[in-house]
């Protein structure tokens, strides 16, 4: 009997195959997700793992590596003095001398300053001496001769500022209420100078100024006055700075383009007071008898620079009586004014000499006949002395015409600057449109005259 053997199929649970097919379908997910996805980024240190620590970069050199001191320059020392404190010898003093001279002239060291000293420890001796004339430069030099001297400026950035103030006593106590320094003072008055008389001025007269700030750094100063208001009695005084872009007329202006430089300064000292005015019946405090004083005293400082008002030529120069140390100048056939009491005379001047208006000719004093510091201040008019304060002077040349346009141009822009931060005391545009009619007449009457 044949037996029959039939061979039997294997098979798999149902839930088997599910399973196996949900398996296969989710790779081929997972397979096409990973190769669609961009690859991990590489690994990342983080800011805090390992901090980079800036060098400080001082005078071209990275001061974190050297030693770093700061010294002042004394009374009566001089370069080689330093150099051979630094353990240079004598020659290799002269030689460092002879080459930071012929960055800097030795001569503008002055006491009271201070200078730097880098010592880097793997060297012998130190290695640079740095002298800083100013925030805006510096000189660097090489102490090991490694030809590595440097004369350099500092990057500086030039911003606009702005004050304003109100009057009480001075302007130096107006602005010193703002928090602002003596260089925006000394600015305002020689914007202002030959309009404003800063040694009358009222209390509640207002100003207002436009001026450029200087940033080296943490460090800034005060740079030049570009436009300045000054109300009193009613009356706006202008003065705005306009430099034509070929610097062929570089001045201040007022409002409708006259120049306001005069041929005469209100005053021969900056930063004073009167003390004494011109009066034929004033009694001497030295004298103690009623006798002509024929000046204007000023009151100011030792030292304080005397400056010539006006072009002219010197030709009375030494000591005299009670006129202590004086020099006196002729500016013209017709007038001529002379400078008392001064502590001493300004170098590079003699009988003969030409000076410039604003140059210093000497210095505050009390030589002579003097109770106090100050200068007396003479003027004469035809031979005869005169009281200078009721002087008209005659106004300097005018700007040429067709450098007026870009002038009203730059002066509108200081103009709403100014009155963003104060208010004047007249009509602005009115002013505008009388000036210009004011021109227009002289104008015309220079062509009939012409005609």
């Amino acid at each position: 009997m044949k037996s029959s053997h039939r061979k039997r199929k294997l098979r798999l649970p149902r839930v088997v195959l599910v399973s196996a097919l949900c398996l296969l379908v989710c790779g081929a997910i997972v397979y096409s997700l990973v190769g669609l996805a961009p690859p991990p980024p590489a690994p990342q240190l983080s800011p805090s793992a390992f901090p980079l620590v800036e060098p400080t970069v001082k005078y071209g050199l990275a001061l974190d590596t050297v030693e770093y001191r700061v010294d002042t320059i004394r009374n009566g020392q001089t370069l080689s003095d330093i150099l051979t404190a630094q353990g240079l010898g004598n020659q290799e003093s002269f030689d460092a001398s002879t080459r930071f001279n012929g960055m800097f002239d030795v001569r503008g060291l002055r006491a009271g300053r201070t200078y730097s000293v880098l010592d880097d420890p793997d060297t012998e001796g130190a290695d640079f001496l740095v002298y800083q004339p100013s925030m805006f430069n510096y000189v660097r030099l090489d102490l090991q001769g490694n030809e590595l001297d440097l004369k350099a400026d500092l990057p500086m950035v030039m911003e606009l500022d702005f004050a304003s103030g109100v009057i009480e006593s001075n302007v130096s106590d107006a602005l010193d209420g703002t928090g602002h320094t003596v260089a925006l003072t000394a600015g305002m008055e020689s914007a202002l100078q030959w309009s404003v008389d800063f040694y009358h001025m009222q209390p509640q007269d207002r100003f207002q100024l436009v001026f450029e700030k200087q940033k080296v750094g943490k460090d800034e100063a005060i740079g030049k006055v570009l436009a300045a208001r000054y109300s009193t009695g009613g009356e706006d005084i202008y003065a705005f700075w306009y430099e034509t872009p070929d610097s062929s007329y570089a001045g201040f202006l007022g409002l409708n383009g006259e120049p306001m430089k005069s041929t005469f300064l209100k005053s021969p000292v900056q930063f004073s007071r009167v003390s004494s005015s011109y009066n034929l019946r004033r009694f001497h405090p030295i004298l103690k008898r009623t006798r002509p004083h024929y000046g204007t005293d000023y009151a100011a400082p030792y030292g304080t620079p005397i400056l010539s008002v006006a072009d002219g030529v010197i030709i009375e120069r030494g000591r005299r009586g009670g006129n202590g140390n004086f020099v006196k100048v002729r500016h013209n056939k017709q007038l001529t004014t002379q400078y008392l009491h001064m502590q001493k005379f300004a170098s590079g001047h003699k009988v003969g000499s030409r000076v410039k208006q604003g140059e210093t000719i000497g210095y505050v004093g009390s030589t002579g006949l003097a109770t106090g510091p100050h200068v007396c201040f003479r003027f004469w008019k035809d031979g005869k002395q005169v009281d200078h304060t009721k002087f008209k002077f005659p106004p300097a040349k005018k700007m040429d015409d067709e450098m007026l346009p870009g002038f009203f141009a730059q002066r509108d822009a200081f103009l709403a600057q100014l009155n963003e931060i104060g208010e004047p005391a007249q009509d602005t545009e009115a002013q505008i449109i009388e000036g210009q009619r004011v021109q227009e007449e002289l104008k015309k009457a220079k062509q009939e005259e012409a005609k």
